[in-house]
């Protein structure tokens, strides 16, 4: 069939991929640790789903300003700015079924065809497909392993042209787990306003930070008004298939990026966000309880990475992922991950799924529980001994 051109390079995210391939072997039989999906292990909060349900009960289940109801857009403005030490207007924020149409459609209304974006290598896979999508140019910058998996300035200052249109971060960051340091944001920030150029920041995992902070290119002088702010409850509040995100950006674009909505997916449900309000007005102690268990199963599964001779694992400052360093085996990281897979039974994500710049590299996502680590770890130990 002759599909257009924008959806021709669309592939799979590697982590429905691999996990497809892992619940094939566990319907042969086989015993599967899962640590290549990305999502929280957690049920979600009790108070949020009473919430949501007596929200149905109640006759919340009708359409809803595309933008959002004005109560959750009145909430999240206030604790967002709260938390990242700024004001926003409820006006600048359009929420959507899950945080991803705050990439994409902005992404849709500002890139024109032959524009260049650039955007963090290895990451998220939706950031090269949004972009071309929209007709853009992908422009990946390396992370870097040695400076927490940050940008490496040298090569964004490099590819800089006068093509480039957005910049794309995410910090702290899926798959390193890396949080970019204020100096780096600093560094882009210039470059931005020289240049006239939009950021979008990707801060979906903003309240997963252990010890300190993420700040954002937002807080930065001259920034809010080129910068549109990604977030979501999927990560924080456990809430993962409610599908409840929003774009926080100047209040002509959430003007246009509604419109987007309007067009598309129409609204978000009215029962979910009502869940929302419960998210962001509840009991916060949840989040930092389940914040500070992810952090004791984090240690875990790096000192038992690093403990394997061949592997080499930093310790990621956020986000629920390690991305340990496996190129001392001579092999490819598909390679790797399927040997594990396989052999080991711990499914795991290949580096390269993330960009090339991931290649040598493995995600694993330490969403599960401190039991289940221990004896992945017990049988990755076994199995890459047998790749030495």
């Amino acid at each position: 069939m002759a599909f257009a051109k924008r959806v021709q390079s669309l592939a799979p995210e590697g982590a429905y991929f691999v996990l497809e391939k892992a619940q094939k072997l566990e319907a042969q039989g086989r015993s599967i640790i899962h640590l290549e999906i990305g999502q929280p292990d957690f049920p979600t909060f009790e108070n949020i789903a009473d919430a949501g349900i007596q929200a149905i009960r109640d006759g919340h289940t009708r359409y809803t300003s595309t933008a959002g109801s004005r109560r959750l857009r009145e909430v999240v403005a206030e604790d967002a700015g709260r938390r990242r030490g700024m004001r926003f207007d409820p006006a600048q924020f359009v929420v959507g079924p899950g945080a991803k149409p705050a990439l994409f459609f902005p992404t849709l209304a500002l890139v024109e065809p032959g524009d260049e974006v650039i955007y963090p290598d290895p990451g998220f896979p939706t950031y090269k497909a949004m972009i071309e999508v929209a007709g853009g140019v992908p422009v990946p910058v390396p992370l870097v392993e040695g400076q927490d998996f940050s940008f490496d300035l040298a090569a964004f200052d490099r590819l800089l042209s006068e093509r480039t249109k957005l910049i794309l971060l995410n910090s702290p960051s899926n798959p390193t787990g890396g949080v970019m340091p204020l100096s780096a944001l600093e560094h882009i920030a210039a470059a931005a306003i020289e240049r006239d150029l939009w950021v979008l920041s990707d801060e979906i995992y903003s309240r997963l930070v252990y010890g300190g902070s993420a700040p954002t290119i937002a807080a930065l002088p001259r920034m809010l008004e080129r910068t549109i702010i990604c977030d979501g409850f999927s990560k924080t509040y456990a809430m993962t298939g409610w599908r409840l995100g929003y774009g926080i950006m100047p209040v002509a674009l959430a003007e246009r990026v509604a419109l987007l909505q309007t067009h598309s997916v129409g609204s978000t449900a009215d029962f979910t966000q009502v869940a929302g309000v419960e998210a962001v007005l509840g009991d916060q102690e949840q989040v930092e309880q389940m914040v500070a268990i992810y952090r004791k199963r984090r240690d875990v599964l790096v000192a038992g990475l690093n403990g394997i001779p061949g592997v080499s694992c930093r310790v990621p400052q956020g986000a629920f992922y390690v991305f340990p360093n496996v190129s001392s085996f001579g092999r490819t990281s598909d390679q790797i991950a399927e040997f594990l897979l396989e052999e080991a039974g711990v499914a795991l994500l290949p580096g390269r799924s993330f960009g090339r710049y991931g290649e040598g590299y493995l995600r694993l996502c330490f969403a599960n529980s401190l039991e289940n680590i221990e004896l992945a770890l017990e049988k990755l130990t076994a199995g890459f001994a047998r790749l030495r």
